[in-house]
């Protein structure tokens, strides 16, 4: 049955529109049109003259609501996850298995599989942050759980069955041939708590790496005579940058900077979300070590950053204000940003005839009033 969506206001590819309404039927947008051309007979639901925007998806999601992935590699524990960060607007998201050993990396995506396979809401994939990065980098993960990516780690990487698989890697601890097999077998690569030079990135870049895990953070930085990490991923025009818009993981005016150096829709929005986000208990344990929130970022009991406490609306609200996108702006860099960087640009991130109905309703101060996943309201 055809449902409408009418009395919003509704961000567009086109930009922000009043008078239109959003048909929606098995799952999927049919149609942007005139209010006015609404059918009689369909079910109309009142949006009461909120703003009607795609659905944020998250890359970068540790856990949520008490739950820690590298803790329980379920079905349920995904879906716990997925059903703490919707209120905030989260429709698309990749469980995010901290380093651990391939045991657990495999129990992980074969608990992704069976999530898609269950239809639990939101589930877009994995992914899977280190074993193979550089300890001179480590942040909070366990550089014991260190390991080389061998063969043995391609094959089990490439294995996904159903959604689609992130790896984030230290370029300097492996080859371009094993980045080049990752990306020949449909799998997302990205640098990510590495120490390496400007041109062993540049090396794995050509061979097929498309993104970088949290920018500035957990990275050899830019510096006069050694571009790093970071210069190699500003310099890039076609890489993704994941970052962390909290004014904690990396300042304000740092980011504005670099939102200059290349387009804007190479930039996404991601949480580093750990088990805090929607609980009153801002602390948990992560691999035997205490993690609490210490204003607004996770931190263990020597101040290393461990995650963050952020949700999606709440970073779409910080690249506003701290930043000085407009709405329009930093909605696209929470949906249409990463949906094109997990290769899904066809299917989600724009509200559009063809595109999944994963929408999500927000008041005059960005709150989020409802959600959709695949044309399903959670009110």
């Amino acid at each position: 049955m055809q449902s409408v969506l009418v009395n919003g206001r509704i961000l567009t590819p086109e930009g922000i529109v009043d008078g239109k309404a959003v048909a929606i039927e098995g799952g999927r947008i049919v149609g942007v049109t005139d209010s006015a051309d609404t059918p009689a007979g369909v079910d109309r639901q009142d949006l009461d003259g909120g703003l009607l925007v795609p659905g944020f998806i998250d890359t970068q999601v540790n856990g949520g609501g008490g739950v820690l992935f590298n803790d329980s590699t379920t079905v349920e524990a995904i879906a716990a996850i997925g059903a703490a960060h919707r209120p905030y607007g989260t429709t698309g998201f990749l469980p995010t298995l901290i380093s651990d050993d391939l045991a657990v990396v495999d129990a992980a995506m074969r608990a992704t599989e069976q999530a898609i396979e269950a239809g639990v809401p939101g589930v877009l994939g994995v992914h899977i942050e280190g074993p193979f990065l550089n300890v001179k980098r480590k942040g909070i993960h366990d550089a014991s759980k260190f390991r080389t990516l061998d063969d043995e780690a391609v094959t089990l990487l490439s294995s996904l069955k159903r959604g689609k698989t992130l790896v984030t890697l230290a370029p300097e601890t492996t080859t371009p041939e094993m980045v080049r097999r990752l990306a020949a077998a449909g799998v997302t690569v990205a640098a990510g708590h590495t120490n390496a030079a400007y041109g062993t990135v540049r090396k794995a870049l050509d061979a097929g790496l498309t993104g970088f895990t949290h920018l500035f953070n957990a990275m050899s930085p830019l510096t006069s005579r050694e571009p790093g990490v970071v210069g190699a991923a500003l310099e890039s025009i076609t890489a993704w940058c994941g970052i962390i818009v909290d004014g904690r993981h990396v300042d304000p005016v740092v980011l504005r900077i670099a939102l200059r150096t290349r387009p804007l829709n190479r930039f996404m929005l991601v949480t580093d979300a750990m088990p805090t986000v929607g609980m009153v208990d801002k602390s948990f344990d992560l691999q035997g070590r205490h993690i609490r929130v210490v204003d607004g970022v996770c931190v263990d009991d020597h101040g290393t950053l461990a995650g963050s406490d952020l949700d999606m609306v709440g970073a779409v609200r910080n690249a506003v204000s701290m930043l000085g996108l407009s709405l329009e702006d930093a909605v696209s860099i929470a949906s249409s940003a990463p949906a094109a960087f997990l290769g899904l640009a066809g299917h989600r991130g724009s509200i559009r005839a063809g595109q999944a109905a994963d929408l999500v309703l927000l008041d005059e101060a960005l709150n989020v009033r409802r959600t959709w996943i695949d044309g399903v309201a959670n009110t």
